[in-house]
């Protein structure tokens, strides 16, 4: 789980990004903290390189395939 000291130095936002789940090796479409749906491990990515592949770390058949989605960016919240 992403953790924080200064919650003053934070802000919660509403943003739709915060919704989408990724596919294993798409283009990350925000630079920021990305969690795995199925298993709950955490990545840094940036825009537009590829979110970790499929064969990142290994899910058992419950977890599904490794999905992400976004945690931590720096979206204003508009």
């Amino acid at each position: 789980m992403a953790v924080y000291k200064y919650p003053n130095l934070l802000q919660k936002s509403d943003h739709p990004a915060f919704d989408q789940t990724h596919a294993a090796g798409s283009s990350t479409p925000y630079s920021g903290v990305y969690r795995c749906v199925g298993c709950g491990k955490e990545v840094s990515s940036t825009t537009n390189h590829p979110l970790p592949p499929q064969n990142h770390h290994q899910h058992t058949y419950q977890q599904g395939t490794i999905r992400w989605q976004l945690v931590v960016t720096h979206l204003s919240n508009n």
